[in-house]
């Protein structure tokens, strides 16, 4: 089966954005291709590769280059998330336009489709019925509604539009793959029939992230000390909520409790005004970790945690999230603290593996990290019982699979007779 496959922001684990938006797209396809399967990657050349040269661009504008068995399909279109949101939608239908042509012509089995940006479905829909193959389509966040609830779409008139795309791919698509339980609600509730929707959620990396790696390296180069240490690491924007956790901070060295470190690893649009705050409130228990372009390395900055934070903005779209940080952490046999009610605070909690604090709340946040530091042998515990349930429920391949599977059936369907 050949499959084409469309990410605008796909990247490899040493590509400069991995760490941005996770790896979920790569890791998939080269067990798609693993699997004897044809794998084209039509994406958006957004980030230099770490340490390579951007492939050279042919007549039509598009490089191609293969990767891992995977032939990648790049289209050159400059993209950051501290870009004006005006910025970013100009770029989102630039690419949808531009991938139109390609996905159809490379003439494929099976169309799958990921959002986000939702224009992702433009393509997708556009190279499905020209081909007259299916499309299968791959929710990540609640397009438009977070946006929305961001307060970055405020237009009433583009925010009607963009609910009727959302829609309408809805109703085009064979199946849709939602991240999270949430998600798939979101799905069901714009009238997806049940047996149409699948959920298959992030996963799990068992083997760049394991209990065994050495952090300590790490530690000392933070000047961690022996602090217990908070984690966070990912993209630093807006949604990320993330002065929830200077509010923690300060609250604690309030109380006088100097035994935690918060790290904030990573890069994006609040970035400079967080470590300013820091600077201002004279808030040492915060520590601030340049960005890495291998995704590898990372692993070495969460071997370097006690417990891994999944923190978000306070909005109930993004309870339905499914953050790869929470994953990789529990990958890496590391307790989780998060702040989201719903799934990833029932996760957490009924599975052992790490507490939730309540959104928008620094004194319960400080009162639960001061539970832990009171108990170190809890926090191992956690720990161990985070990667136990990695193993158990969210192992790459098993899911890899689930969603293949899913391909392979949409795919044999639209040849039955």
């Amino acid at each position: 089966m050949t499959i084409v496959y469309l990410h605008q922001y796909f990247v490899a684990p040493k590509s400069a954005g991995a760490l941005a938006t996770g790896t979920r797209s790569f890791e998939f396809a080269r067990r798609f291709v693993a699997a004897g399967h044809q794998v084209h990657m039509v994406c958006s050349d957004w980030t230099a590769p770490a340490g390579g040269a951007v492939p050279a661009t042919g007549a039509d504008g598009w490089s191609h280059s293969v990767i891992d068995g995977i032939d990648v399909h790049a289209l050159p279109l400059r993209y950051s998330n501290k870009m004006a949101f005006a910025d970013r939608v100009r770029t989102f239908l630039r690419f949808a336009w531009k991938a139109c042509g390609k996905a159809a012509a490379l003439k494929g089995d099976i169309v799958f489709a990921t959002s986000t940006p939702l224009t992702i479905a433009i393509p997708g829909m556009y190279a499905a019925r020209v081909n007259r193959i299916p499309l299968v389509f791959e929710v990540r966040d609640l397009w438009p509604e977070a946006p929305r609830q961001m307060g970055v779409l405020t237009n009433p008139a583009l925010f009607r539009m963009a609910k009727e795309l959302e829609r309408l791919v809805y109703r085009r698509s064979h199946t849709v793959v939602a991240l999270s339980p949430g998600m798939r609600d979101g799905v069901l509730a714009e009238g997806v029939p049940a047996d149409r929707v699948v959920m298959i959620p992030n996963s799990c990396d068992l083997d760049m992230f394991r209990p065994g790696t050495d952090g300590s390296p790490t530690r000392a180069r933070l000047g961690l000390g022996d602090r217990m240490t908070f984690l966070y690491f990912g993209t630093m924007g807006p949604a990320n909520g993330l002065d929830f956790v200077l509010d923690a901070a300060g609250e604690l060295k309030r109380r006088g409790e100097a035994r935690a470190v918060f790290v904030l690893h990573g890069d994006g649009k609040m970035r400079k005004h967080l470590e300013e705050r820091k600077a201002r409130e004279g808030l040492e228990n915060v520590v601030f970790s340049a960005p890495l372009a291998d995704k590898s390395r990372v692993a070495e900055i969460v071997a370097a945690a006690d417990v891994g934070m999944t923190i978000y903005k306070n909005l109930p779209v993004l309870y339905t999230c499914s953050p790869n940080k929470m994953f990789d952490t529990m990958a890496a046999g590391r307790a989780i603290l998060t702040n989201m009610p719903g799934w990833l605070s029932e996760t957490v909690e009924q599975n052992g593996c790490g507490v939730s604090v309540r959104p928008d709340d620094p004194r319960d946040f400080a009162d639960r990290v001061q539970a832990l530091l009171a108990d170190p042998a809890a926090v191992t515990e956690m720990g161990r019982r985070a990667r136990l349930l990695a193993e158990r429920e969210f192992a790459r391949d098993r899911l890899a699979g689930r969603l293949l599977a899913v391909l392979e059936n949409a795919g044999g369907a639209s040849k039955t007779p």
